[in-house]
């Protein structure tokens, strides 16, 4: 594997510091980091965000991953994150990212 960039270990980082029960979407990440967007966030979860909780990422709209969605809404529910239907309510489960700041 590749070493990580700046920004990819930055991307973790945040994705690291997401509490359960709460999600951002990928444009999320990128707005707190301001660097990047959501397709450079997703780039790097695609990449190397096994070992962190990736399920806590996801689209706008609150849908999940498509390749992974059956995985991620069992995480969902086993964390308690606020849904409706297959998706996450994102005005309930948005993170307001308040401990990146001392990332």
């Amino acid at each position: 594997m590749r070493p990580l960039t700046p920004f990819a270990a930055d991307v973790l980082d945040v994705v690291e510091a997401i509490p359960p029960a709460r999600v951002l979407s990928y444009g999320d990440v990128a707005e707190l980091l301001g660097a990047g967007g959501p397709r450079a966030v997703g780039a790097v979860l695609s990449r190397y965000g096994g070992g962190v909780p990736w399920w806590r990422v996801l689209r706008a709209d609150g849908t999940p991953p498509p390749q992974h969605a059956a995985e991620a809404l069992a995480r969902y529910r086993a964390e308690g994150t606020p849904l409706r239907g297959d998706r996450v309510d994102m005005a309930q489960a948005r993170w307001d990212g308040g401990a990146v700041g001392t990332l």
